[in-house]
């Protein structure tokens, strides 16, 4: 693998532009000692977007925010389609947003837009969680967020639950970065957990934030690339991580030397996205590699020319063809 630049990646003017604006808020507006994010600077480069009422459907799909804890602000953004057959059923997609623990929210503007897609083209219902942000909130408290979430849409009695749709006995848990690591963390609760109606039968991680304390050769050689450095993961572990603990923490070095054992572990089929252009792709074969040593079943789908965070482009032809194997995994899934 050679050295790879800024000026390797070929990138539309508006997609660079994005990624500059955002690579500066997180340089700007981040303490370099991993203790605090200026979160009212941080907001004027996250927009924000409003549901999309039954009134004011966008291209047939409804949203909607539901709490799920008030005293810790834990709520999620249900998406439903309104252009389903009639009688048809979807399965449920609980999502996790990518951000590196500390950034992005479930109602951020390229989030709200992939979950959309997301719910119009497999068909689904989407529950895009918010979860509580590092360092404010540290280990394991996106993963108890998380975990809440699925137990409170167990038995759902809120309001605009599709429930005459929405196939509740067929979930999959999917996030990207950070909340591919979510998904996976949160999909090992819920092998361990007996719940009443809900039943996961696929996980899915676009580019799954994993590390460790080795660094790896994708780590070292792919300089420069968008979004993601060495220097950034750093804080960003630093940020998420019980005060004292190293990368090799189980939550980070998933198949590590502190690593437990999950080979007796119900856990369903896994698909996994990887990036030629992502510092992280050797982290996340070696979790593709830990899952097989475990027995379970994993695919993975690598995009060569795909930098971290690609699939929160539409307009480049990564992000499509990423949405299309999203939804031929899930339909192979529930066929099964």
């Amino acid at each position: 693998m050679s050295t790879t630049t800024k000026a390797s990646l070929k990138l539309p003017f508006k997609v660079r532009l994005l990624l500059a604006a955002h690579s500066f808020s997180v340089n700007a507006f981040c303490s370099s000692d991993s203790t605090a994010v200026n979160r009212p600077l941080m907001k004027l480069f996250d927009p924000k977007a409003s549901p999309s009422t039954s009134t004011k459907p966008d291209h047939g799909i409804v949203s909607s925010d539901i709490m799920v804890d008030n005293t810790r602000k834990l709520w999620f953004r249900l998406y439903t389609n309104t252009a389903a057959a009639d009688g048809a059923t979807t399965p449920i997609i609980v999502y996790f947003h990518g951000g590196g623990f500390a950034f992005m929210a479930a109602n951020s503007m390229v989030y709200d837009d992939l979950c959309k897609r997301l719910a119009r083209e497999v068909p689904a219902v989407v529950v895009s969680v918010n979860y509580r942000l590092s360092p404010e909130h540290r280990y394991p408290s996106q993963y108890e967020d998380g975990f809440e979430v699925l137990k409170f849409i167990d038995n759902p009695k809120f309001e605009g639950f599709p429930a005459s749709s929405a196939n509740i006995k067929q979930f999959f848990v999917a996030g990207d970065s950070a909340g591919g690591n979510l998904a996976h963390h949160v999909a090992l609760k819920a092998c361990e957990h007996e719940f009443s109606r809900l039943n996961l039968v696929g996980v899915v991680e676009l580019q799954p934030f994993f590390g460790g304390e080795e660094r790896t050769e994708s780590e070292m050689k792919l300089v420069g690339t968008p979004l993601i450095s060495v220097k950034r993961t750093d804080w960003m572990w630093k940020a998420f991580l019980p005060q004292g603990c190293n990368r090799d923490h189980p939550a980070v070095n998933v198949f590590g030397p502190n690593s437990v054992d999950i080979s007796h572990l119900s856990f369903p089929p896994t698909l996994v996205f990887i990036g030629g252009f992502d510092p992280l792709q050797d982290w996340q074969r070696k979790y593709v590699e830990g899952l097989r040593k475990c027995g379970k079943k994993v695919y993975t789908i690598e995009y060569p020319n795909a930098f971290h965070g690609f699939y929160g482009f539409a307009e480049l032809p990564e992000s499509s063809l990423l949405i299309a194997a999203v939804k031929s995994f899930v339909q192979n899934q529930l066929a099964t």
